[in-house]
């Protein structure tokens, strides 16, 4: 019988055996393609399940109406004012028209009541700042308005009204337009980007409370 024959296959593409060396390096290159191959695969893997948690996400993610705002307590909020300063305070009818954005009171050296209003259509624009401020006088409303002065006087509701009209409202934090008058002890001053009839319509609707801060000072 005779021996089977153990020496190393040639290889077509050389023509002969391969070498160790070429042996190796055939194995390393063979090694690195396949990791090669399989970092690839792990990425597009990863890639697929980084897709279907984004799409998990989406589609899981509640499709409902924004949430509306909370609405200011300014009723709430001015019995608190009241308690603290002993003292009446403003407090602007809201009707079907305007919401309150914000209702504070705010510390200085002259303490102010203040009630921000916007109206509440969406086709509507602007703001009106209703703002009481404590034992003061018409001398206290250019500190508000940088520096403005009354340029005029309007009769609103029985009552006489400082009239201010910026004249750059850009440079006054949007303000275009402002009157205030006295109420007793305090200055009621309202200011803002809506039209002077539109101010007035809302200072005639504060003409009752304003005569209640009066008599009550």
């Amino acid at each position: 019988m005779s021996k089977q024959n153990t020496s190393a296959p040639i290889v077509a593409e050389l023509g002969r055996p391969e070498t160790p060396d070429e042996t190796a390096a055939r194995k390393a290159a063979s090694s690195k393609a396949y990791r090669s191959s399989q970092t690839f695969r792990n990425l597009i893997a990863a890639l697929l399940v980084t897709v279907a948690v984004v799409a998990v996400i989406i589609f899981a993610v509640p499709r409902g109406e924004p949430v509306e705002a909370k609405p200011v307590d300014v009723a709430g909020i001015a019995e608190g004012v009241e308690s603290t300063m002993d003292s009446p305070v403003l407090i602007p009818e809201l009707g079907d028209f305007w919401r309150a954005n914000s209702a504070k009171l705010l510390s200085g050296a002259t303490v102010v009541w203040e009630v921000t209003l916007a109206p509440a259509a969406q086709d509507e624009r602007g703001f009106i700042k209703v703002a009481q401020a404590f034992d003061a006088d018409a001398s206290w409303a250019p500190q508000r308005l940088n520096g403005i002065a009354p340029t005029d006087t309007v009769r609103i509701g029985g009552l006489e009204w400082d009239v201010f009209e910026p004249s750059n409202a850009d440079s006054n934090a949007n303000v275009s337009y402002a009157i205030g008058t006295q109420a007793g002890d305090d200055y009621i001053l309202l200011y803002g980007s809506r039209s002077a009839d539109s101010t007035a319509e809302l200072a005639e609707s504060l003409v009752p409370q304003i005569r209640a801060i009066s008599e009550a000072s």
